[in-house]
């Protein structure tokens, strides 16, 4: 029986070159992840988790080996064709929150919305997930009126508010409590399926 992958990289290389010297990120590297699955990257500082999690998320080129994801191989995209696959199937959670400070918690989720999606429906869409992650009273409140752990969960919801096929998450409970993680973990494993 063939088994079907949601992400499916192979023989992930890259090399970078810093004067002289070349640094070897990833040597034929493989991943395999099926649909539903929770997959964490470990290893130690300078090990390459990085470099290979901005090649699954599309943010950085492999110089040699393939990425499919949900059956499409990323290196076939266009550049138009690559950023709407990336807005459209993959949710990314980064270690800093990346908030733009002047927007509030509704605006910094909202532009991940598809411009397909009519206003009232994402309006209760982002709510119902703003008050799922128990954010919905920090909905008007810019990044520097949050704390930490509200930030990460407005991450989180902008990450997860288009249902994306993959979701990427840096270290997304590292400043919650047990039970916000609990949480998020739960909220990751819903919109799996």
């Amino acid at each position: 029986m063939k088994m079907e992958y949601i992400l499916k990289a192979e023989g992930i290389c890259r090399t970078y070159h810093t004067g002289t010297v070349e640094v070897h990120a990833l040597k034929k590297c493989n991943i395999n992840i099926k649909k539903g699955e929770f997959t964490a990257i470990v290893g130690k500082s300078g090990s390459g988790k990085s470099t290979l999690l901005r090649i699954l998320g599309t943010l950085d080129k492999p110089d040699e080996g393939n990425v499919c994801i949900d059956g499409i191989n990323i290196a076939e995209l266009k550049d138009k064709q690559l950023s709407k696959f990336r807005r459209e199937n993959i949710g990314y959670i980064y270690q800093d929150y990346r908030l733009i400070p002047e927007y509030t918690a509704y605006e910094n989720i909202d532009p991940a919305i598809n411009s397909w999606t009519t206003k009232t429906l994402m309006g209760t869409k982002l709510r119902e997930l703003m008050s799922s992650l128990q954010i919905e009273y920090v909905m008007k409140n810019i990044r520097s009126e949050m704390s930490g752990g509200e930030q990460q969960r407005v991450a989180i919801a902008r990450a997860l508010i288009n249902h994306p096929a993959v979701v990427y998450a840096d270290e997304p409970t590292g400043n919650l409590d047990a039970g916000s993680s609990e949480n998020v973990a739960a909220m990751l494993d819903i919109s799996g399926k």
